[in-house]
C-alpha cells in the first residue's frame, strides 16, 4: 500500500494511452502493503508443502455480472454511487480508509437508515485507521476492528447484498490520482452471497472458511493455487502487474512459463528488494520493466495476471493479493479469477500500455 501524505495535484481523469499519474509525496516503501518481509528457508519449505493441498477454486465467465474500473482513469465516482444508492445495507472491509467523500457518504447512508458496517485492519494499520474509526462510529456507522493477529488487506464494498466491488485499491484519496489499480463490480449472486457470509463472520469475529462463490480468490485459503493455475495455464502470453515479487513459488512458476516459451511481461514499480527475483526472471527469458519509485510516474499497486489475452483459453486473476508469503498464505485477501472477455480485454489493454511506458530492468 502506497500511502501519500501530501495534497493531490492532478485529477483522476488521465488519458489511457501513455498514462503517467503524478504523486506528490513518497509514502511507505512497496514492502509496506502486505509486509511480507523476507522468508526463511524453513517458511519457504512449509509454504511449498502446504500449497500442494490447496484447491484453486472455481473460475467463471461471469457474463453480464462483471465489469471493471481501471484506476486512476475511472475515478471513484462509481464506488461513491454504490454507497449513495444503498437502500438497506453497506458492508465495507478495508485495509486503510482515509477518504472524506466516502466517509461522509457512509455517514449519510447510516443517517437515512441504511445498516452500514465497516471492518478496518488493526493488525498493521490501527494507528492510520483510528481517526476514520472515530469519525464513522460517532455518526451511526457500525465499525469494528478486524480480528486480532491477522492482517486484513482485503478491499471490498458490498451494497444491499446484491453488488460487490472487489478492489485492488485502498480507499485513500491522496493515493488515487497517480496509482494503478482496478476494481471489479460483481453482481453474481453466488459471489455476493459468499462475500456477505464471510463479512458476517469477520464482523462477528467468528472463524470461517470463505465460500468460493462462482470465481472468488481468497487468502489464505485458495489464492496461491488460483494464481498458479492462471500462470500455468498460459500457452502464449502472460501480462503481470503486482506491487511485490516476494513469493518464491509464484516467481518459479513465472520462470517456468518463460522457459516453455510463454511471452511473460511483468510491469512493477522498482524496488531493490525484488532485484534478485527480477534478475532470475530475466535470465529465464521473462521481460521485466519497471517505473521509478517517483512522484512523477504511475505507481503500480494493481495485482493482476492475464493469461493468453484474446484467445479462447484466456483467463485472469485480479484482486488484493500481492506476490508475498504473507499476502497469499496468512492475510485476509479477496480477488477474482475469471474468463470474462470484456473484463480481460480492459485489464490487458491497461497492462500493455503500462508495460510500453516502463523501462527494461537491468
Amino acid at each position: 500500500m502506497r500511502r501519500l501524505l501530501g495534497p493531490v495535484l492532478v485529477g483522476v481523469a488521465v488519458a489511457l494511452a501513455g498514462c503517467h499519474g503524478v504523486k506528490v509525496d513518497l509514502g511507505a516503501s512497496p514492502t509496506a502493503s502486505s509486509h511480507s518481509g523476507k522468508s526463511s528457508a524453513k517458511s519457504k519449505n512449509s509454504q511449498n508443502a502446504s500449497s500442494a493441498i490447496q484447491a484453486a477454486g472455481p473460475v467463471s465467465a461471469g457474463s453480464g455480472a462483471l465489469r471493471v474500473l481501471s484506476e486512476p482513469q475511472a475515478g471513484l465516482s462509481a464506488i461513491y454511487k454504490l454507497i449513495n444508492g444503498a437502500k438497506s445495507s453497506i458492508d465495507l472491509t478495508m485495509y486503510t480508509l482515509r477518504d472524506t467523500t466516502a466517509e461522509d457518504d457512509l455517514a449519510a447512508a447510516a443517517k437515512r437508515g441504511v445498516n452500514v458496517r465497516v471492518i478496518l485492519d488493526r493488525h498493521l494499520e490501527k494507528k492510520f485507521n483510528t481517526p476514520t474509526y472515530g469519525y464513522l462510529s460517532s455518526r451511526g456507522v457500525h465499525v469494528t476492528w478486524a480480528p486480532a493477529g491477522t492482517t486484513y488487506h482485503q478491499k471490498t464494498l458490498t451494497v444491499d447484498n446484491k453488488t460487490s466491488a472487489i478492489m485492488t485499491l485502498n480507499m485513500n484519496s491522496n493515493d488515487y490520482a497517480g496509482t494503478r489499480d482496478f476494481a471489479v463490480i460483481d453482481t453474481s449472486e453466488a459471489d455476493v452471497a459468499a462475500v456477505v457470509a464471510t463479512f458476517n463472520a469477520d464482523f462477528a469475529h467468528k472463524k470461517i472458511t470463505p465460500p468460493d462463490g462462482a470465481d472468488l480468490v481468497w487468502s489464505p485459503t485458495n489464492s496461491q493455487a488460483a494464481i498458479l493455475t492462471v500462470i500455468n495455464s498460459a500457452q502464449h502470453s502472460l501480462a503481470i502487474e503486482n506491487e511485490e515479487m516476494g513469493d518464491s513459488v509464484i516467481t518459479s512458476a513465472l520462470e517456468s512459463a518463460a522457459k516453455r516459451g510463454v511471452d511473460v511481461k511483468i510491469t512493477m514499480t522498482a524496488e531493490s528488494d525484488w532485484n534478485d527475483a527480477f534478475a532470475a526472471l530475466v535470465k529465464a527469458g521473462a521481460h521485466v520493466r519497471t517505473y521509478k519509485d517517483s512522484t512523477k510516474v504511475i505507481y503500480i499497486h494493481a495485482k493482476a495476471v492475464v493469461a493468453d489475452a484474446g484467445s479462447s483459453a484466456e483467463q485472469m486473476f485480479v484482486g488484493s493479493e500481492n506476490f508475498s508469503v504473507s499476502s497469499l498464505r496468512r492475510n485476509r485477501e479477496l480477488g477474482i479469477r475469471t474468463t470474462n472477455k470484456p473484463v480481460i480485454a480492459a485489464v490487458a489493454t491497461v497492462l500493455a500500455d503500462d508495460y510500453a511506458g516502463a523501462t527494461p530492468f537491468k
